[in-house]
């Protein structure tokens, strides 16, 4: 397992992260996965065997169940806190309440200690605000995630699925208070998905801000399992749920190119994907979640597949974003202006 160090600090995480969002649904989230405890401590156990020591829940994840059972599993399992690096969220709707939902100070306050309880710890690692707020101030949020920093309830903070202008406010914010910074951002990206390569790649980069990647297969359509008048496996969570949403016509010339990969290799289609996804300089770690432990002994795997430069730039082009304004100016104008080699 390689560790790549999340974001600008001295912290180094998995590059394969565990999911835990398959623990303990019902209802809707019975879609994603309904683990009971037993399973989900396995699940839990054989990542960290396999070097994992990243975990990421949120307090929404089967109305806080993940993050109950996810605790319990790491009380089980009996390993040291200062092992595991723990990440949770906040945002999504926890009550019947006007207030218990958004990334307000008062949320956030409220929801940090639920989640504390629940997970069984002290200090959350790594909490993340899990969307865009369109009505309160940036500023609000960001002082009380310092807050909680100083309180030591957590020692990062980071965000999720947030435009590329709003996290360099929230960034511009926290420099000029000298307040704690997002150092990482969790966002959707895979093979058939590259669409933050355009403005929020490059903000990362600048930044020095670390990418969790969610979905890395689509929501299991870049499985191997689904294909043109196939509806997939029986079971399978894109049948009952389709998302993330995917230009399927483009999905499956993705899957046929890396179904050619993964055959000339040996390998699962899945795990192809995921290898592409690791491959990319921008990528921290790709958040895995499994319902069997077969599911994730093969997405573990992932992280021993290191694709060839000829394997990478034939996936690069098949998959390769059509050009949109202003990257195609951008690339005109500036052709000149690029950094020249020693």
């Amino acid at each position: 397992m390689k560790y790549n160090q999340l974001g600008n600090t001295g912290l180094f995480v998995s590059e394969i992260c565990l999911g835990t969002m398959t623990f303990g649904g019902d209802g809707f989230w019975k879609v994603v996965g309904d683990l009971d405890q037993k399973a989900a401590t396995g699940i839990v156990a054989r990542a960290l065997e396999a070097g994992v020591n990243f975990i990421d829940t949120a307090d929404v994840y089967a109305q806080g169940t993940s993050e109950t059972m996810t605790g319990q599993a790491l009380k089980d399992i009996g390993l040291k806190r200062s092992d595991v690096v723990i990440a949770t969220k906040c945002y999504g709707r926890t009550g019947p309440g006007p207030n218990d939902i958004g990334a307000s100070r008062g949320h956030i306050m409220d929801a940090v200690s639920r989640s504390l309880e629940r997970l069984k710890t002290d200090h959350i690692d790594l909490y993340q605000i899990h969307a865009t707020d369109g009505v309160t101030p940036v500023e609000e949020t960001m002082q009380a995630l310092n807050d909680l920093v100083r309180q030591g309830m957590v020692r990062y903070v980071g965000v999720s699925n947030w435009q590329a202008w709003k996290i360099m406010k929230a960034q511009g914010i926290a420099a000029h208070r000298g307040w704690a910074r997002f150092e990482t951002l969790q966002a959707y990206y895979s093979i058939a998905g590259r669409d933050l390569e355009r403005e929020i790649a490059p903000l990362l980069a600048d930044q020095k801000i670390g990418l969790m990647v969610w979905s890395p297969l689509a929501g299991g359509l870049l499985s191997g399992k689904f294909g043109p008048g196939s509806n997939g496996p029986e079971g399978a969570r894109r049948v009952a749920f389709d998302f993330p949403p995917v230009d399927k016509d483009r999905a499956w010339t993705c899957i046929d190119a890396m179904r050619a990969v993964a055959n000339a290799r040996g390998v699962s289609v899945a795990r192809v994907a995921l290898a592409y996804i690791l491959a990319k300089p921008f990528v921290t770690t790709i958040i895995i979640g499994a319902k069997t432990m077969e599911q994730l002994d093969d997405n573990l795997e992932a992280a021993k597949l290191p694709l060839t430069a000829d394997e990478m730039k034939t996936l690069d082009e098949v998959s390769a974003l059509p050009a949109e304004y202003p990257g195609w100016m951008l690339a005109r104008q500036g052709a000149e202006r690029v950094p020249q080699p020693k």
